[in-house]
Formats: C-alpha cells, sequence, structure tokens
C-alpha cells in the first residue's frame, strides 16, 4: 500500500500559463497545468493507493488576474474558489500573502472552499485556531493520515497592524511540540504541511538566513522529526524533493510550475517502510480543460480590463536590463517614486524594482503594464525617521549588491538563493546618495545629502515607503511601526492609476540621484 501525497503551493493566482504581460500565453506553470499532471498521476495509481491532495497557500494573490478577481471582479473570491474545489483537495493552509486583500477577503476564501483550511499557530483571542482547525485527521482505506496544518509566524513583520488585529503567530516549533505527540498516537501516518522554509542549508545545517523566525523548518525537523512522517512546505518559492534529517520532504516552487509528490510505502500493519519525493514539472502539459471553462469568464474580462490605456510616455521607459536598473537609476523608478510623493507628501521616497520579469512602460500605458510591473498590493507608509536610520537602510539595500570576480556589479548571490530577494533592495529619490562597493558592508554609503546639505545623525526626516518596508520587512531593522507618522491606505495600483488621471502624459526623466561606485580592477 502506498500513500501519494499531492501538494501545491505558492501558485499565487497563476490560473493561466500566463504572467498576463500580454494575452494569449502558454508559459511552463499555472493551475490548469498543475491539474492536468494531477488527473494524469490520479489516472496512474493503482487501486491500493491512497492519494492525499494539499493546497500549502499563497493562492490568492500574485497575478494580474488575482488582482482583478479581488479588487475589480462582483464575485470576488468565488471565481478562485471554483478551481480551487475543482482539485478535490483533502486540505489547505493559509499562507502570508493570504492577508494582502484584507481580513474579509481572507475569510471569504475559507468560508468558500469545499475542504478544511488548517492553521494551527494562529489564534484568536480566546487562544484557539482563528480558522477553524489546528489539524485533520483523515481515514483512506483503513489508514488513518494525521495533517498538521502551520503558518510562517513572522507576518506581523509585513501586514498592516489592522489586518491582523486581534490574532497571535506563534512559532511552529512551539505549536508542534504540542500537537505532535498527540497525532503520534491517534494516526497512522503523520505529516506536517507547513507554509514557511528552511532557514539553514539542508545538508550542513548551517544558517542561510537571518534566523528571525520567518522559516524555521530545519529546526521543525531537528526537534520534533521523530513524530513526522512527511513535510510538505512553501513560502521561499524553492524546488526541494529530498530527505531533510531524515524526514522526506518537498517544496514545489512557484506558480504552479511543479506538483510535489511523497510517495510512503506502507506494510500491511500500516508501519512505513520506504518513501520517495519527485517534483512533477507541468511545463510540457496541456492546460485542463474543466479549469479552463471555470475560469474563462472572469479571465477574459479580466483581460479586457487589463488593455484599457491609463496614460502615455514622451520618451524612453522600457525595461531592458533589470540589473541596471539597479545601478543606474531608471524613469520607471524614478515615476514611482515621484507617484509616492506626490501621494504621501513625503519629500523622500524609497521603491525597488521587485523582480526580473518587469519590462517598465511603452509608449501606450495600459493597466496590464501597471500590473505587472508593480505586482504587489502596496499601500503606503510615512515614516519619521533620522539620518542614522536613513543611512542604515541604504547601508541594508547596498548589501544586496554584489561584485564578481570579473569586477562586475550583480545582485548578491546569498539573496538570490535559495530565495530571490529583488523586492528587498531599494532605491530612493529626494535625497543624494553614494554606494562604494570597494567598502566593508556597512561602510558603503559615502555621500548623503538632503535638499543639498549632509544628512547629520540625528537629523529628522519623513519618508514613504510601502507598508511591506514600513513595519521593517526585509529585515529593516531601523523602521518598525512606532515610526509611522501617516498611512495611505489605497493600494499602489490605484494611486498610479489616479497619478495618471492628473498627468495623462509622463515625462521618461531620470535625475540619477544616486550612484554605485566599483573596485577597479588591476
Amino acid at each position: 500500500m502506498k500513500i501519494r501525497i499531492l501538494e501545491t503551493s505558492d501558485m499565487h493566482g497563476f490560473v493561466l500559463a500566463s504572467n498576463y504581460t500580454e494575452r494569449q500565453m502558454n508559459l511552463p506553470f499555472g493551475m490548469t497545468k498543475v491539474r492536468s499532471v494531477m488527473r494524469k498521476i490520479e489516472e496512474e495509481a493503482t487501486k491500493d493507493d491512497i492519494i492525499l491532495k494539499v493546497d500549502n497557500g499563497d493562492i490568492l494573490q500574485g497575478s494580474a488576474l488575482a488582482y482583478y478577481m479581488a479588487k475589480q471582479s462582483s464575485n470576488g473570491v468565488v471565481d478562485l474558489t471554483a478551481v480551487t474545489n475543482s482539485f478535490d483537495y483533502d486540505l489547505g493552509l493559509l499562507g502570508n500573502h493570504e492577508f494582502n486583500y484584507g481580513i474579509d477577503y481572507l475569510k471569504d476564501y475559507v468560508a468558500n472552499v469545499d475542504y478544511p483550511i488548517l492553521a494551527a499557530n494562529v489564534l484568536d483571542k480566546e487562544n484557539k485556531p482563528a480558522f477553524g482547525q489546528a489539524y485533520k485527521i483523515i481515514e483512506k482505506k483503513g489508514v488513518k493520515i494525521a495533517v498538521l496544518g502551520l503558518l510562517t509566524q513572522y507576518i506581523p513583520h509585513w501586514e498592516q497592524p489592522k489586518t491582523i488585529k486581534g490574532l497571535t503567530f506563534k512559532s511552529i516549533v512551539e505549536t508542534a511540540k504540542k500537537y505532535l505527540p498527540q497525532l503520534r498516537e491517534e494516526a497512522d501516518v503523520v505529516i506536517v504541511a507547513y507554509h514557511g522554509g528552511f532557514e539553514r542549508n539542508l545538508e550542513t545545517g548551517e544558517p542561510e538566513e537571518a534566523l528571525t523566525g520567518e522559516n524555521e523548518g530545519y529546526q521543525l525537523l531537528k526537534e520534533c522529526g521523530q513524530w513526522i512522517d512527511a513535510f510538505v512546505t512553501g513560502h521561499q518559492h524553492r524546488e526541494i524533493a529530498q530527505s531533510v534529517l531524515g524526514v522526506p520532504s518537498v517544496q514545489p516552487g512557484y506558480r504552479g510550475a511543479n506538483l510535489a509528490e511523497i510517495v510512503l510505502e506502507l506494510y500491511e500493519n500500516k508501519n512505513i517502510i520506504d518513501s520517495e519525493t519527485r517534483l512533477h514539472p507541468v511545463g510540457d502539459f496541456a492546460e485542463d480543460a474543466e479549469v479552463l471553462s471555470l475560469i474563462s469568464p472572469v479571465s477574459n474580462r479580466a483581460e479586457d480590463w487589463l488593455d484599457q490605456t491609463m496614460g502615455r510616455v514622451s520618451g524612453d521607459m522600457r525595461i531592458t536590463n533589470p540589473m541596471q536598473v539597479r545601478v543606474m537609476e531608471h524613469p520607471y523608478i524614478e515615476f514611482i517614486n515621484k507617484v509616492q510623493m506626490e501621494s504621501s507628501g513625503a519629500k523622500i521616497s524609497g521603491t525597488a524594482l521587485f523582480n526580473n520579469e518587469a519590462k517598465g512602460f511603452q509608449e501606450s500605458i495600459s493597466m496590464r503594464d501597471i500590473l505587472t510591473n508593480y505586482i504587489y498590493p502596496n499601500t503606503l507608509t510615512v515614516l519619521r525617521v533620522t539620518g542614522e536610520d536613513l543611512r542604515g537602510a541604504l547601508e541594508m539595500s547596498a548589501t544586496y549588491l554584489f561584485l564578481d570576480d570579473e569586477g562586475r556589479i550583480v545582485f548578491n548571490p546569498k539573496f538570490i538563493n535559495p530565495k530571490p530577494q529583488y523586492y528587498n533592495y531599494d532605491m530612493y529619490e529626494g535625497i543624494e546618495y553614494t554606494i562604494d562597493l570597494a567598502q566593508a558592508e556597512g561602510s558603503r554609503i559615502v555621500e548623503l545629502s538632503f535638499e543639498g546639505q549632509p544628512v547629520e545623525p540625528e537629523q529628522e526626516l519623513e519618508i514613504v515607503v510601502n507598508q511591506y518596508r514600513g513595519v521593517g520587512g526585509g529585515n529593516y531593522s531601523m523602521f518598525d511601526k512606532s515610526k509611522i507618522v501617516s498611512e495611505i491606505t489605497v493600494d499602489m495600483t490605484e494611486l498610479i492609476g489616479e497619478y495618471l488621471e492628473k498627468h495623462p502624459v509622463i515625462e521618461a526623466t531620470s535625475n540619477q540621484n544616486f550612484k554605485v561606485l566599483q573596485a577597479l580592477k588591476d
């Protein structure tokens, strides 16, 4: 007898095989293709196989289609849950991005799915699981399978306080120690599903990131592995299929590029004799007809909405080299900072180029261009900081740049693997500054001025950044909610649209207010 655990995670609203930069795409990912792979596995299963399907979270936000469903469609989340329900999941998890469109939208999602959502370490005011169940015991073919659901505890460092008011996020290790011994007694097989990843190297155990509690997978297996038969993970967008500390573990990547599988082989007495981990790439599969029929009506409306013209560009605001944008100010970055400054009244603004797929703006700007460049539903936060805080933030940002062996400026590899963090490198407007990569980390900001004068350590300044950065997201410890003086609760997509209404033709300009120096080759 075999238990085949099929896991999806971090599909981020990419229902179709498209990143929505244009119509009619056929890219190697998407929920439609995942469903096709899942059907194939189900068809090939023997009559003795037990199939358990898990969605590991981060499904509500991320694509232009997801934004349309959350912000424009009268059906809201119903169209998306119609798709997820068609997968016949046994259970689902919440991801951190499930909170991005507000608590009511999240609750609508939980109410509309026809499978339980597990979140053992997210507690309400009565110290009970806030979204229903902590775990689920499922009996199939006489085998009792327990699944404990966990979510990264780090959400308060990213989300607006009002969104998570009344919720407490506990460490997964602390929570697992509460439940796993009990589940080990009650079930034949124990699975942990965690919307989070690994903080340490899977082979050596050496830390691969700051040990903040955002990812606790390695620590969980180290302290609780004796109770766990299988471990399904997510959040980091990594592709993992291997044994970690003796526990078969998987993580399927991003946007539905893979379906992850753990196979547990059982004796007749239900003890596990063997295990296997696999990733099934979906790229070569056709899109599932049922999912296409479910999503097509809302998708067609979304495509028409995305194609509406919002404004025009005078000059060149296209992005052809993402890395060059990060070392020499680009008109698109200056434009985003201008939107933030006008919307907030702040004289200093910071923003990022969130990924390497951004194409900037063509001469005609569509809503599609706005959403596929500015991919997060961020609101804005104005912070009152000191000159020392601002310098510290710039030093932190500078750590994301790196000189390779040939003296070229590249994105720091340690912030690409295990997870790309392009969104954590900020570029500022309203100040003049110089980054010297020949200097040691922490001493790279060699010039910093505001309104023509050097910025002093004790000087008070107001800056505008997105809410993720404003509460310290990305390990920017110099920022926190105590420094917030105002918030703009309209998300950036709408703010960009409003700006273009006032300025229907924008100039592609860049004042080159920052520069990056590099070491000279011998």
